[in-house]
């Protein structure tokens, strides 16, 4: 396992030697049914025996951005229930989650609550007849915005990693949305699998 130090500039307050090790994100394994399907979280698949908080959730009803809309196939009435996340490994902000769900499909579950229960959203999906059986993530970098920065506990020159995940059920009908921004400092990528 990789353990890193690294020198941070902050202005006005000095340079400090930030250490942490790395989250190495098993793009492949954290996905599987195995790992939500037996009620487990897909971070579980990551973290080892870290500790992770998951703060700053909220949960509301709100009409869809355009790119959800058409990604979801929703019509301009439909609405998405939205699922905001800080996720802080070892006291350390790392990533920025927001899911995007029709709410016509997750009316009336725990989706639609802050604390979704054993497996997440994908195993609450699952039981309503929308089991999550394929997945594509998109990835590209940039540089974080200022409330990303705050939020993140960065510097505003640590690049930040844009994971968009869409979540398909069977017969390719698209049922999550979720779009992550990680601290570039704080994960490895990793995907293994067969030829």
């Amino acid at each position: 396992m990789i353990a890193r130090s690294r020198a941070e500039s902050r202005k006005g307050v000095g340079v400090f030697v930030r250490s942490f090790r790395p989250l190495r994100r098993r793009g492949i394994q954290r996905l599987s049914q195995e790992q939500w399907g037996n009620g487990k979280s897909i971070w579980s698949a990551d973290v080892e025996n870290r500790a992770l908080v998951v703060d700053q959730v909220t949960v509301s009803e709100e009409s869809a951005p355009d790119h959800v809309g058409v990604v979801l196939d929703l019509s301009d009435d439909d609405t998405v229930c939205v699922r905001r996340r800080r996720f802080v490994l070892d006291g350390k902000p790392v990533l920025l989650a927001t899911s995007y769900l029709p709410m016509p499909l997750v009316m009336g579950s725990a989706i639609t609550e802050e604390n979704t229960g054993p497996g997440g959203t994908y195993a609450r999906l699952a039981e309503l007849g929308y089991k999550p059986v394929h997945f594509r993530e998109e990835i590209r970098s940039r540089m974080p915005t200022k409330r990303e920065a705050g939020q993140l506990s960065i510097s505003a020159g640590t690049p930040v990693i844009l994971v968009c995940r869409t979540a398909f059920a069977d017969e390719g009908r698209p049922v999550e949305i979720n779009e992550m921004t990680l601290d570039a400092a704080s994960y490895i990528l990793e995907y293994d699998f067969d030829a």
